[in-house]
Parts: C-alpha cells; structure tokens; sequence
C-alpha cells in the first residue's frame, strides 16, 4: 500500500513538473538541513549521505543548514562538517545551534574562521533570505539573541530597498520563550512583511505561530527510525511553500506542512506576554545603583580590585568602571571576544581571548603589560596565587605563568579536553575541570598531575568542567552535569561521598568560614550541606523561587547573605544560616553570571544583556 501511494506522489510530483515546462512558473527550490551533530555516532555518514543525495536531485538552488552543526567545537567536528557541506554542488547557508556556541573550545571562533560569519542575508528571486542565531554562548541558559546581532538585525532590515520585500527568517531556537529575549526579535520582524521562521533544535517535522508569526521546524539529518537519515526540501510558490520530506536515496514524501505566501501586516498593538519586572517593587530597600552598557554579550563575571571594576565581553572590550559611580574609566579592545573572567593582582589585569592570547594590562589604564601566545583559543578563567597566573586552555594545556613578566614556569600538556572554568587553589594544588571528563589535581610548584578524578559516567557532556570547585580542609566539592554532589579527597583524589539527592548541576560556592557548601538545584531549590563531617549532612533545602534554571552562576556568601544569578535576569539573596529569602532583584532578561559582592550592602552583576549593574540595599537606619 504505501508503495502505491510513493508511486501516487511521484506521479502527481512529475505531472507537477511537467506543467513546469508548459509555461508555468517555476518554484524556488532549496535543501534545508539542521541538526547535523558531527561527533555522534552515525552524524557523519548521515550528513555525506544527505550531501549527496541533494547533488543527484535537478532544481535545488541553494541549501540552508540550521545550526547544531557538531555535538561539540571540539576535535575537528566542524572541519569534518566543512569538508562535507563544501561538496554540495549549490551555494549554501550556514548558521550555529546550541551545541556549536555553548560547547566551544574556541569561542565560537572556529564557526566563523570557518564559514565566515554566523549569520546571513542574502536575496533569491525577490525573496529575502536572513539567518541569525541564538547561543547560548558558552554558559548553560536559555536561547539568546546577543545585542550585537540584534543591531545587525535592525540594520539589515532598515536598510531593505524594498521595505515590503517578502522575508524568511532562519534561526535554530523555535522562537518562544526557550529564547529569553525571544520578544525582542519578534517585535522588528513583525514591523517588516515576514513570511515564517525555519529553525532546528527539535529534531522532528512540526508547525507553530510565535505571535502570529508561521514557524516551521525541520527534522534532523540523523537516521530516526529510518536507517538512512532524512532532510526537508522547500518549493516556494508566488502564493505558497510547501515542506517535504526527503529520505536520501529513496523518495520524496508528501507535503507535510503547507505555508502561505502573502502579504503580511502584523498588528503590533497586540499586546503578548513580556518578561515581568513587577517584583522588584516586591523589595523597595533594594534599588539599582548604576548600570553600564557595554552593548554586547557578557558571559564573565565583574572583577573587583579597589576603586575599580572590570568587565569583559563579547565584542572584544576589556573595560574599567568606577566602582562608586559605573563612569568608564578606559576601555581597551583587542579585536576578538572575550569569555573570561579578568583576574586581577599587583595592580595588573589577567584574561585569556578568542585570538589565541592571554593577557596582561595595567589596572590603571589599560596599558600592556606582557602577553602569551597560546595554540588555540582561550575560553578559560585564570586565577592568581602567590604572584603567578594560573590558567587553562583549549589547546590541551594548563599553564603556570609569572604575573609579573609573563613568562611561563611551567605547562601541564596532557589535559584530554578544553578548560573553561576557573582553577581552584587550595593546599599546594590547582584544582579544574575539563571537557573530557576529568578533574585535575596539579601540583602548583611543578605542575605535576597528583590525581585525575572522574565520575565513572561516560559522555563528555556530563564532564565537571563548568564550575570552579570548592574546597574546605582536606576535601573539594564539585558539581556537574550528572546532578550529582561529589565529595573528593584532596589528598588521594578518591571520592568520600557523592549525592543524587537534590538535582544539582554546575552551581557550587562555599561559606566566608569554609563550613558550609551551597548549591543551587535546577528545580527551584538551594540546599547547604556542611564542610566538616566525612558524610553528606544537610543543613538545609529551600525552595527559592528560581523555578527551572540552569544557569552555573555560582552561590557566593558574604557577610551572612547567599548571592546568586538566574537564566531569566534575576538575583537572589538568601539567609546563609536558613536559607530563608531575604529579596530578588530583576536586573535584566539573560542570563546573570556570577555575582561579585562589593560589602554588606551591594553588590555588582553583570548579564548575557551586555549589562554591568550594581545593587544596593538601603537597610533602615
């Protein structure tokens, strides 16, 4: 039966064609591919598999991929999706998913060292073709449209000659609320005539309405209950599109989804739900200080040495604020993003960049101090101790480097994956994680490995290469993705305990007096357990208010109050001693990184929003 009906499409499909060559006109024809994931198991004989099969088909004209290009920015995965996608005999379109921006070894800089940008826009037959991604960018968060690409957006979209040119916009995210600033996004396409948004990350054929707006989202190329793999093909008629479903090899399915092509004048007077700053009022004591806008992403927290703050970002800028007032002070910008987390010591500034180059400047005005080259991106945090810099890196390295001059004492060269975090120093050892799975103990004089721990689960994606670990005597803390709380001896490397009780995930911090562990669950809950004993005791379990997040901002505690950052822009303040809410403070929509407290009564936060915020707490005299 289903043969007669393969053979019934086919026949209609030629008969469809064939009054093509009569004088009907043609469709706009192209390849649509997404969820690539070079790195899995059968990912890349599915990609060569769909390459050439859109090679064998006549009237493709072009072919548009919709992020998640490789499981992770690791091992040469998207080298391998270069070398397959370049043998499509059609141009094609390219943007990243999730998994190609938030796994990076390099930053997100090998994507576009690649293919050349992480976005597009270009036009066919009158219609406007226009993809952008939506991160997130390294840290565990929602979708999130950075601010830099929104001006791009903007701007490409300003500058239509033709403001009532028909659009068809290419994302990876669906475009609702698992994008945090999904709004943002929909209210300057629906001022323009858009037609509908393709995007991936589902893995499966299926149709939506993001306020008014079609949404189509595409199957993945991996082989499903087939054994092949599959893709969609798009025919787009003056007056509608149509989705089919191709099986490599074998056929092409029926219509699944039918889009109509029309002139589109949104209603922006509809009003639709928008992140709610309403509870701030619930907390009137607390109030913001000053803000400062970078205007581009920050994914690393605010720095603090005296007078002043330093902030990092995403636009390559390495800024200075005043810490009293948030005036700019200097700003530096070294051409490449930045992911980490300045340290600060001796008056000096330490931070690794996308360029391949950790550096050091004055943290008086910015002027170069000395620099390391590195062989590959650097994503990770340093941290200084005793006068020497101690960082990770993506090219399999650790180092140890003199603050002072810049040179390198020693490199440990047989870390298995990428190093994001920030090292931990504690004891005469230099504590990370990496994207391989392990944690490192180095000796901090030799850079001699003293023990390498893992959890025994396999998959990379599970490794405790997020949050920097936590130390108190003779034990280190750690949390991953596994939702599990480990106990590790910091001797020996051999695990005292480990808990699945609470879903915990990359979020860990310790008390000012080292006798009390926090951590935040992704499932609205903050728990404490205590440092001392040799077993997981609980001190307590509360339910925050935070909902769902998975945001690695990691609970800091000063002077009796917990502090901590959310995907959806809010700070949280709890009671150390009960975990009881002392307020929540909504400073922006992306995700908050961790917060740097500046005394008792403030504190400083930075934000995927490209945001600096300072907070204060007016306590009744």
């Amino acid at each position: 039966m289903n043969e007669i009906k393969n053979q019934i499409s086919a026949l209609i499909f030629s008969i469809l064609i064939g009054g093509l060559s009569a004088g009907e006109p043609e469709p706009i024809q192209f390849a649509w591919l997404t969820d690539t994931h070079i790195g899995t198991s059968t990912a890349t004989e599915d990609l060569r598999r769909a390459v050439a099969d859109i090679n064998s088909l006549d009237n493709i004209a072009f072919t548009i991929i919709s992020g998640d290009i490789a499981e992770l920015d690791i091992d040469g995965y998207l080298d391998t999706a270069k070398v397959i996608l370049d043998q499509l005999e059609t141009p094609y379109y390219i943007i990243p998913g999730n998994h190609d921006t938030k796994w990076s070894a390099s930053g997100t800089r090998k994507f576009i060292d690649l293919w050349g940008d992480d976005k597009f826009n270009f036009e066919y037959e009158n219609i406007r073709f226009i993809g952008i991604h939506q991160g997130p960018l390294l840290r565990m968060g929602n979708g999130y449209i950075v601010p830099e690409d929104l001006y791009w957006l903007d701007s490409v979209l300003t500058q239509l000659s033709d403001p009532s040119q028909k659009l068809l916009f290419i994302t990876h995210y669906p475009i609702d609320s698992s994008v945090s600033n999904w709004y943002q996004f929909l209210d300057i396409i629906k001022q323009y005539n858009s037609q509908a948004i393709l995007h991936g990350h589902g893995h499966a054929n299926r149709a939506a309405v993001y306020e008014d707006v079609p949404g189509i989202m595409g199957r993945s190329t991996l082989r499903r209950n087939d054994p092949v793999g599959g893709y969609n093909i798009v025919s787009i008629w003056p007056d509608s599109a149509q989705f089919r479903e191709r099986i490599p090899g074998q056929e092409t399915l029926p219509t699944w989804h039918q889009l109509s092509i029309e002139d589109q004048e949104y209603d922006v007077t509809v009003e639709y739900d928008r992140p709610d700053f309403s509870s701030n009022s619930d907390y009137p004591e607390i109030k913001t200080s000053w803000k400062y806008n970078t205007g581009y992403a920050i994914a690393s927290a605010p720095s603090i040495a005296g007078d002043y703050a330093i902030v990092t970002d995403g636009g390559g800028n390495i800024t200075a604020l005043d810490l009293e007032s948030g005036s700019l002070v200097w700003a530096k910008q070294i051409g490449a993003p930045i992911y980490s987390t300045a340290a600060l010591g001796h008056e000096r500034v330490v931070f690794g960049a996308t360029d391949s180059t950790i550096y050091c400047l004055s943290i008086h005005d910015g002027t170069p101090i000395w620099q390391v080259k590195t062989n590959t991106p650097v994503v990770a945090s340093p941290a200084i101790h005793q006068g020497i810099v101690y960082c990770g890196g993506s090219d399999h390295l650790f180092r140890a480097i003199d603050l002072l001059t810049g040179r390198v004492i020693w490199e440990f060269k047989q870390v298995e994956g990428f190093v994001e975090s920030i090292p931990l120093i504690h004891r005469k050892l230099v504590v990370f994680g990496a994207w391989d799975g392990n944690l490192y103990a180095l000796n901090t004089s030799s850079g001699k490995l003293k023990w390498k721990w893992n959890d025994g689960r396999p998959g990379i994606l599970y490794s405790p290469a997020v949050c920097t670990p936590v130390a108190s005597g003779k034990k280190i803390y750690i949390v991953a993705p596994d939702r599990v709380m480990s106990c590790i001896n910091a001797r020996s490397g051999k695990t005292i305990w480990r808990s699945d009780r609470y879903q915990v995930r990359e979020s860990i911090g310790i008390s000012e007096d080292f006798k009390t562990i926090f951590a935040k669950t992704m499932w609205d809950t903050v728990v404490a357990y205590s440092a001392r004993p040799l077993k997981n005791t609980l001190k307590w379990a509360v339910h925050a208010g935070h909902d769902y997040d998975i945001d690695p901002s990691a609970p800091v505690e000063f002077g009796g109050t917990v502090f901590y950052g959310t995907k959806d822009g809010y700070v949280f303040a709890l009671n150390a001693d009960t975990g009881s809410l002392r307020w929540r403070y909504r400073i922006g929509v992306g995700l908050v990184n961790n917060i740097n407290p500046i005394n008792a009564n403030s504190i400083l936060a930075t934000s995927m929003d490209g945001i600096v915020t300072r907070i204060e707490e007016n306590k009744p005299d």
